[in-house]
């Protein structure tokens, strides 16, 4: 996993209209980027959600907001249209980024073993130097997390 002070790494994947976008492009202001195993699961749906209800206030303190799993852009789609979230959605279909992040690991559900995406955010300043690792996500307080 990524430690504080560490560089943005660099990646280039398609956000939920099919549009490129890579690190560079998030220099010049804050960036909240949150990993979520899929969307429209019970814990997903309740952290964007919160993030969605108080994307304003992150907007004041000066936060882009961007969700990234592995699912695809069409169901980023459909996700962000369902629970009108004014944020970006990334679809890391190849798990590169999420790798590059180190959230990519073994997880257990209902004693079954499996790899799969780790739930983490990661807070960038507007150099791209990252200054705040949330590990223990709290999905229906989590913007409270994040501006504490």
């Amino acid at each position: 996993m990524l430690q504080i002070g560490d560089r943005m790494p660099y990646f280039e994947v398609k956000d939920q209209d099919g549009n490129i976008v890579n690190s560079e492009e998030l220099i010049g202001r804050k960036t909240i980027i949150y990993f979520y195993p899929k969307d429209n699961t019970s814990g997903c749906t309740a952290e964007a959600c919160n993030l969605r209800d108080n994307y304003e206030a992150l907007i004041a303190k000066g936060y882009n907001v961007i969700g990234v799993s592995k699912d695809s852009v069409k169901s980023h789609k459909n996700f962000k249209e369902k629970h009108s979230l004014p944020f970006t959605l990334l679809a890391d279909t190849a798990t590169d980024m999420i790798k590059s992040f180190g959230v990519w690991g073994e997880k257990t559900l209902y004693g079954r073993k499996y790899m799969g995406t780790i739930r983490a955010t990661f807070i960038f300043d507007e150099f791209g130097i990252l200054t705040e690792i949330i590990e223990k996500v709290d999905t229906n307080n989590h913007a409270a997390q994040i501006l504490k």
